[in-house]
């Protein structure tokens, strides 16, 4: 397969893969720290609202989801990738960071929980990926 071909399918497949492992993690978050009583986090229009209305545990999950969705994402990268390796993975922990920002600029959230998100989630996450993916610094990236 011609390197530029595996290259595009590192991002498509740790994108992908990354983002179900988000998704599963939030999927299965309120129900193992359950949110307040009266709190629908579904209800998209009273989102911003209902996230006044959580406790620090219920933080837990969306940043686990972040993190290990960035982490998985960046390590599939770097395996599927042709070269560039350490690229991949930190390209696929922007792409997860700018999701991040989009949800602080919509949505708002506590601001402890904002700043420990994006500078903690996903950089270092993609990082991690990429270096358990097996990217050694004497490679040319």
């Amino acid at each position: 397969m011609p390197p530029i071909v595996r290259n595009i399918l590192a991002v498509i497949a740790g994108f992908l893969v990354g983002s179900a492992v988000n998704m599963a993690i939030i999927s299965v978050g309120p129900m193992v720290i359950p949110p307040p009583e009266g709190v629908d986090m579904s209800d998209m229009d009273k989102f911003a609202e209902n996230l006044k209305l959580l406790k620090s545990t219920n933080f837990i999950a969306p940043w686990l989801a972040h993190a290990l969705g960035t982490l998985v994402g960046a390590l599939i990268a770097t395996k599927v990738a042709a070269s560039h390796k350490m690229k991949f993975a930190l390209g696929i922990a922007v792409l997860f960071l700018l999701g991040g920002i989009t949800m602080v600029s919509m949505f708002g959230g506590p601001l402890w929980f904002n700043v420990l998100d994006l500078i903690g989630a996903y950089l270092p996450m993609g990082y991690l990926g990429g270096k358990l993916g097996g990217w050694k610094r004497s490679e040319s990236d």
